[in-house]
């Protein structure tokens, strides 16, 4: 029988952990690679049968492509600590690691909530990631936003799963200025520069992609709040790059 790791990458996740733990139980083998969480995330962790590797945090596919290195099984499923595996996703795993008809990964849709609401549009209606592949095939590359290089076939699972994205607007705000640190260094190292463009026009056309070609409008007061808060992302990196290239940070 054809065997999975689970690979469950952390930082401060006490209120999910537990729960992501169970989620992925199906697994011969669950991973938590911890970036030296402040929080109960790895006591909790600690109380379940899964191997625990601690490792500094440099960029997204650094951290997860360290852990798939230290996997015992050929096929890796991939779980952010706020994901869960719905029954039906579950059974698509287990039938695709037995037959995978060819394919090296598979893509999995994605039911996103926020504030308590499944977000329906606002440019999460057709959120997909590759969540289950054979390590011999894919490996992880880019510094935010990660996606898998693979080399063969990525088939699709029918069924989603749910992602409980953010634990409230402040841990949404934090995440935000993660995700444009490790941006703006990237940029950065590339040599871009900072124009008016990318403070004035970029976020403003964000906002207006989100809500109005992405049918945020349709999600209420929550897709206004969410499609706001992807314009502020975008400023908040070129704000970044722009220190960067003054030496400031």
């Amino acid at each position: 029988m054809t065997k999975i790791t689970a690979i469950i990458p952390t930082l401060n996740e006490e209120i999910h952990i537990e729960a992501a733990i169970k989620t992925v139980s199906f697994a011969d083998e669950i991973i938590v690679i911890d970036s030296y969480s402040t929080d109960d995330t790895v006591l909790l962790a600690e109380k379940h049968k899964v191997k625990i590797i601690k490792r500094k945090f440099d960029d997204f596919s650094s951290q997860k492509n360290f852990a798939i290195e230290q996997a015992k099984h050929p096929w890796i499923y991939i779980l952010d600590a706020d994901e869960r595996v719905t029954p039906q996703v579950k059974k698509e795993i287990l039938e695709a690691v037995e037959n995978p008809k060819g394919k090296v990964g598979f893509y999995v849709r994605r039911s996103f909530y926020f504030a308590g609401k499944k977000i329906k549009y606002s440019g999460w209606q057709r959120d997909k990631v590759v969540r289950l592949f054979l390590k011999e095939f894919c490996k992880y590359q880019g510094i935010v936003h990660e996606t898998i290089k693979t080399n063969g076939e990525i088939g699709f699972f029918k069924g989603k799963i749910d992602h409980f994205g953010y634990k409230n607007y402040d841990h949404f705000i934090s995440k935000i200025h993660q995700y444009a640190e490790l941006k703006a260094r990237d940029l950065h190292a590339k040599g871009r520069a900072v124009h008016a463009f990318h403070l004035v026009i970029k976020p403003i056309y964000r906002v207006f992609s989100h809500f109005i070609l992405k049918r945020g409008f349709l999600d209420g007061y929550t897709g206004l709040i969410l499609s706001i808060t992807q314009g502020y992302a975008v400023l908040t990196r070129y704000i970044k790059l722009w220190l960067y290239n003054r030496n400031v940070k």
